[in-house]
């Protein structure tokens, strides 16, 4: 395996070059009893091979100057040969990808952390790409990394199990996160430390089996996916009844190109709150169709009826195309970014 690239060598040959400048300033100084500027001049153009603006009037001067040269010579050439060698690997490029990725972090606000960069991981990430959601991936494997850069996803290299890598990832700038690391104790793991750092955060965790599922709710977790179970739910239903796992796989999908679901909250800014559906005439005015209807205490009417009042905190669950979907979210956003609009 080779080697990895080391700034050390850098700081010797930095070291090397100072030695020599205080022999050089030194040995002046006390041959040519010149002052110390003097002497730490000729040092520096002697060593630097940029040359002399008079000869050493002494044989010993003239052999310090050789000895300078010499010197330089061979600290330049090292240090030439480090850059080549940090350019070809990719060191240089590399340390400013770095930092402009970690400034793209920086700058998130109301993302979503994705622990884990395996299966599950990237079928998020691509979900959100789609969605246009801003999102960083967190993970430590090299097959995670590959991927990411592979993917040209926002990638830092850490733990979600670790507080001070969630806190590298934005945590306490975060709107939700999701734990879909292979391992449920890892999860498990992100979940307490995701709640405990930030109380009010969105977490979704992916486990194993229901016994995992139990401990990631006890831990924190807002919503569980168990990926077997559900796998083995939609291929059940894939043969029951094919033509609604269809449906429901468009509409849920958000690449799908003909229908999807959305939810949108009803919030005190849009002023929409105590109004009804058929007040506000939704389906005429957007396309869109409400298919359900969840109130603030968490109970869901799946057949919402149309003198059925709309209270802030109410989240409309819709289906319709993307244009009317969008239409549904400007009907129902903050008064006040309807009129910048």
């Amino acid at each position: 395996m080779e080697p990895a690239f080391s700034f050390r060598r850098f700081g010797y040959a930095l070291g090397a070059m100072f030695g020599v400048l205080v022999f050089g300033s030194i040995a002046f100084h006390a041959t040519l009893h010149e002052s110390w500027l003097q002497s730490f001049y000729r040092a520096v153009v002697s060593s630097s091979l940029t040359g002399l603006d008079t000869v050493p009037p002494s044989d010993s001067a003239r052999i310090i100057t050789i000895v300078l040269v010499l010197a330089g010579i061979t600290i330049f050439a090292y240090i030439g040969s480090l850059l080549v060698e940090a350019i070809a690997r990719g060191v240089i490029g590399g340390t400013l990808t770095e930092r402009r990725r970690r400034k793209a972090i920086e700058a998130l606000r109301g993302h979503y952390i994705i622990c884990g960069f395996g299966r599950v991981g990237r079928r998020v990430a691509e979900e959100f790409r789609h969605e246009g959601a801003p999102f960083v991936v967190l993970d430590f494997s090299p097959e995670a990394k590959e991927a990411a850069e592979e993917e040209g996803v926002l990638f830092l290299e850490g733990n979600g199990t670790d507080d001070d890598d969630l806190r590298e990832a934005g945590l306490e700038r975060a709107r939700g996160l999701i734990a879909a690391s292979d391992d449920d104790a890892d999860n498990l793991y992100i979940a307490l430390s995701a709640r405990a750092a930030k109380p009010d955060l969105f977490i979704v965790a992916r486990a194993s089996n229901e016994d995992a599922a139990k401990k990631l709710r006890l831990a924190g977790a807002d919503r569980i996916v168990q990926p077997y179970q559900t796998a083995g739910r939609t291929m059940a239903n894939l043969i029951l009844r094919p033509q609604v796992t269809a449906f429901v796989d468009i509409v849920t999908t958000a690449s799908g190109d003909d229908l999807r679901f959305e939810e949108i909250e009803v919030t005190a800014a849009s002023g929409q709150g105590g109004k009804t559906i058929r007040h506000l005439d939704i389906r005429k005015e957007t396309g869109a169709l409400i298919v359900a209807l969840r109130k603030r205490d968490g109970s869901f009417d799946t057949t919402p009826d149309p003198e059925a009042v709309l209270d802030v905190g109410d989240v409309l669950i819709a289906a319709g195309t993307e244009a009317e979907l969008r239409l549904l979210e400007q009907i129902f956003a903050s008064r006040q970014t309807v009129a910048q609009q």
